[in-house]
């Protein structure tokens, strides 16, 4: 096992890291921007390394000088910035430092989404019906529009968190929303390349959680529904997926698991799929990291999700790996946001003047903030996840509503109001939504 790693990353995600780290008894370098340098969590660290300017987190030169420079063997990425990057993979492994995800190759195929499409579906698993390959220009997008009927998705091939996606519903809005996800995609990721697919109306988004071995043994951890989402980002997660049969879930298992195999799939990652109003499951793509939502599959499998991450990186390969005796039950992940709901969900930055975290049984709070820390305005505006667990999907919403009526946050505003208005909804209370349910219901839930 590694004795000293690299978290080349910052807040919430680096705190995450830290902890297990701790706990092996790995010591740990962090790394902290000058608008980060002051944050508590730090304190928690064995040594840091403060990087000029807000965006350090993206400087492929210094963050591999820093992790070389303090004597680390292995560099974790955490998720954001630069953790599915295949070029800064290639980097660390070249300058012999051991990257904790896949291989650069694996990143490569899944990072462009239609080459993705095209490499799951020679795999056995089915994407959904969209466009072969990059769209070269508008005139394409119309050609497969038509073929495709109406509404259609366009989805950057680099994409990632809803940025250069665009629903087309009528040919006469085509052209237009080609023009603004190509600006968005060519801003966000520095690929202007889209693709198209058949819009789902009622879909529900389904993932699966996985760890791999590098060497063809894949082991999928469960179903997640992320379907409550706001422009496409997630706000509330939940597993297992409420709905979804286990017949479709045990094929979907059996498809990825022999997919992902075949890819020789290193450490953690997440197929994303879409299911349909007739129960099927399309895939959408692959996610060569943790996700944020890593911490339910935790809580219903007993598993630390980052530990197996350092130990499939240094040779330990998922033989140990058990899901006998697990927890099981259910649990749910409210993403917690400094954000002012009522004036268009506006990021509120600004210093903590009160933070009470809530507890108890079937709680936990990842978080790297504390009382009289400041939010930057540089940075996303999630600063806290709340996560319950319980025997059963009903258990874990109650204690979801009671931690968040015990949260207590003053000096900026928060969505966790707006998360327990989504829990008491009939719809979600049945477990039938899908991802348009907040677009539709919004209004109503502000009100």
């Amino acid at each position: 096992m590694f004795r000293r790693i690299l978290i080349s990353n910052r807040g919430e995600v680096a705190a995450r890291v830290l902890r297990t780290c701790k706990r092996m008894g790995i010591a740990v370098v962090a790394l902290a921007s000058e608008p980060d340098a002051e944050l508590g969590w730090l304190q928690e660290a064995d040594e840091v390394v403060v990087l000029p300017g807000a965006r350090p987190y993206l400087d492929q030169d210094a963050i591999i000088e820093a992790a070389l420079r303090t004597g680390c063997s292995a560099l974790h990425p955490g998720w954001g910035f630069l953790s599915e990057n295949a070029s800064f993979a290639a980097r660390c492994e070249a300058a012999r430092l051991s990257f904790v995800g896949p291989r650069p190759l694996s990143m490569r195929l899944m990072g462009d989404k239609a080459l993705a499409r095209d490499t799951m579906r020679g795999f056995g698993l089915h994407p959904i019906p969209g466009s072969q390959g990059v769209l070269s220009d508008v005139s394409a997008a119309q050609v497969q529009a038509e073929g495709m009927g109406y509404p259609v998705l366009l989805k950057a091939l680099a994409g990632g968190g809803g940025r250069g996606m665009r629903v087309v519903r009528a040919p006469e809005a085509l052209a237009g929303a080609f023009g603004e996800a190509t600006a968005e995609a060519a801003g966000a990721f520095g690929d202007a390349g889209l693709y198209m697919e058949r819009f789902i109306e009622r879909g529900r988004h389904i993932e699966l959680q996985l760890m791999g071995d590098g060497e063809g043994a894949v082991k999928v951890l469960g179903a997640r529904e992320c379907s409550v989402q706001r422009r496409h980002q997630k706000l509330i997660e939940e597993t297992p997926a409420p709905q979804l049969d286990n017949d479709v879930l045990q094929a979907a298992i059996a498809q990825v698991e022999s997919a992902t195999g075949a890819l020789r799939y290193r450490g953690a990652g997440t197929v994303e799929m879409l299911q349909g109003d007739d129960g099927a499951l399309w895939f959408m793509e692959m996610n060569t990291r943790l996700q944020v939502e890593h911490t339910i599959t935790e809580a219903v499998t007993g598993l630390d999700l980052v530990e197996w991450q350092l130990r499939v990186a240094a040779n330990e390969g998922i033989g140990g790996l058990r899901l006998e005796g697990a927890p099981g039950g259910a649990a749910l992940e409210c993403r917690i946001n400094a954000e002012d709901v009522g004036a268009g969900f506006r990021p509120s930055p600004g210093r903590i003047t009160r933070l009470r975290f809530p507890s108890g049984e079937g709680v936990r709070v990842d978080s790297h903030l504390r009382e009289g820390d400041r939010i930057s305005p540089h940075y996303d505006s999630m600063f806290a996840k709340i996560i319950t667990h319980g025997p059963d999907r009903a258990t874990a919403i109650a204690r979801m509503q009671g931690a968040l009526a015990g949260l207590e946050v003053e000096g900026v505003p928060t969505t966790a109001a707006l998360h327990q208005r989504v829990l008491a909804h009939p719809d979600f209370a049945s477990g039938h939504y899908d991802t348009r349910f907040l677009e539709r219901e919004l209004e109503r839930l502000l009100s």
